[in-house]
């Protein structure tokens, strides 16, 4: 049985172990259903098809009773890390990320799961959100159109490598096929929304240039697509009540506020 030794990364489903031949073993915790890894696994062949920079995928393996996923390494440091060391180049990343955020969004997905459906599931699971706005998020998300498009559902810039071939993107776990508009405005509200730590001023200053990447990256994409950012604007108070129930105890008053403009 090959040894795996330490983890070169570790997350909340899964750690990321070296493998040899330039790959990665992505082997989730024993707690993880199956058909995560399935799912996870079927997503990344569509975005390969869809010819998306991607982590090339693999097979998947079992060590010790876990499953895990076969994938390309990637070498480099994130986009986040990457804006946070070179300032100067702000406006420069936040326009890849506009660009590659479009690129995505114009890519068929068939087989993915239902961008709705998980909207719905989070909504309804989310123990803060307030019953009358819960109603009235379910029913603004039936008002809104439905798509077909690939959609990464938790697209930012720490999801981004930024590799010696160029970005690559990563994280595919929840990609689901959608609407442009709504994985957008779930961009928007990651980039707009939580409170940074630290002191007065490192808060100031983090706050500051998240605000200037955050309107560098939307107005890159209303350049090019200004229906969708238009539509997004209605998408999110939508996806903040469904973001809620993922227990971010530093956003939920930022979020339960945008949520409130559903009422």
């Amino acid at each position: 049985m090959k040894s795996l030794g330490k983890p070169i990364a570790v997350g909340r489903t899964a750690e990321v172990y070296a493998w040899e031949e330039g790959r990665v073993l992505k082997l989730y915790y024993d707690w993880c259903p199956p058909e995560w890894i399935e799912r996870e696994a079927r997503t990344a062949q569509v975005v390969a098809q869809a010819g998306i920079p991607a982590p090339a995928v693999g097979e998947i393996v079992e060590i010790d009773g876990r499953r895990g996923i076969l994938y390309e390494r990637v070498d480099g440091a994130s986009m986040m890390d990457s804006v946070s060391q070179n300032l100067s180049r702000m406006r420069a990343f936040a326009a890849m990320l506009a660009n590659l955020h479009l690129e995505m969004h114009r890519a068929a997905a068939p087989g993915l799961p239902s961008q709705r459906e998980g909207l719905q599931h989070a909504i309804q699971s989310a123990k803060d959100l307030p019953e009358n706005l819960r109603r009235s998020a379910l029913a603004a998300l039936e008002r809104l159109p439905e798509g077909d498009r690939l959609c990464h559902g938790d697209f930012h810039p720490g999801n981004v490598i930024l590799a010696a071939r160029g970005p690559v993107i990563i994280d595919w776990m929840t990609a689901v096929q959608g609407h442009p508009a709504a994985d957008l405005a779930r961009t928007r509200v990651i980039l707009s929304r939580g409170s940074p730590p630290g002191g007065m001023l490192t808060r100031y200053l983090i706050l500051l240039g998240r605000r200037l990447y955050y309107h560098s990256y939307l107005e890159c994409y209303r350049q090019q697509a200004p229906e969708i950012v238009a539509l997004s604007e209605a998408y999110m108070p939508v996806m903040a009540a469904a973001r809620l129930n993922e227990g971010i105890a530093n956003e939920r008053a930022s979020l339960l506020k945008l949520a409130g403009n559903l009422a």
